[in-house]
């Protein structure tokens, strides 16, 4: 459907003005362990697109009414927790602030895997790359924080 391409593709631009990869960014001492950054972009396109398609075929499976709003609104949620990350890290440059957020953010990804596998399981399973890469990078922001701090 076009509104779940729609919203993913309005999540990854809202996300993507806050992401300023300024000189503070890169003062910050990062973990030996972090992804190069150019590998985030390829990564996040692919998690939306896995999103999106996860969204149709829930939605497709799912009796019109409460079930759908569930999904709408976990989805809304999610979307609203993606672009805070951004940009409480990138616009507030609050890594603390944004480190206890990720933990909400993953936290929101793993209903959605629920909400999603319940009426399709393939849907749930298209969310797994969003929940692994979700909690890395909430590893990866803890990291960030101890290491600057």
């Amino acid at each position: 459907m076009a509104w779940a391409a729609g919203a993913a593709i309005a999540t990854a631009l809202l996300g993507g003005l806050a992401t300023d990869l300024s000189p503070w960014y890169y003062a910050l001492r990062q973990p030996p362990w972090k992804p190069p950054d150019w590998l985030f972009g390829p990564a996040w396109t692919l998690i939306y697109t896995l999103a999106a398609t996860a969204a149709v075929l829930a939605w497709e499976a799912s009796p019109p009414g409460p079930q759908r709003r569930r999904l709408l609104v976990a989805f809304a949620l999610n979307a609203l927790l993606n672009i805070g990350w951004s940009w409480l890290f990138f616009t507030l440059r609050r890594p603390d602030w944004a480190r206890i957020e990720a933990l909400l953010l993953v936290a929101s990804v793993a209903l959605l895997v629920v909400l999603v596998g319940r009426p399709r399981p393939l849907a749930g399973w298209l969310l797994l790359p969003y929940l692994l890469w979700t909690g890395f990078a909430g590893w990866l922001n803890h990291a960030v924080v101890l290491l600057n701090a």
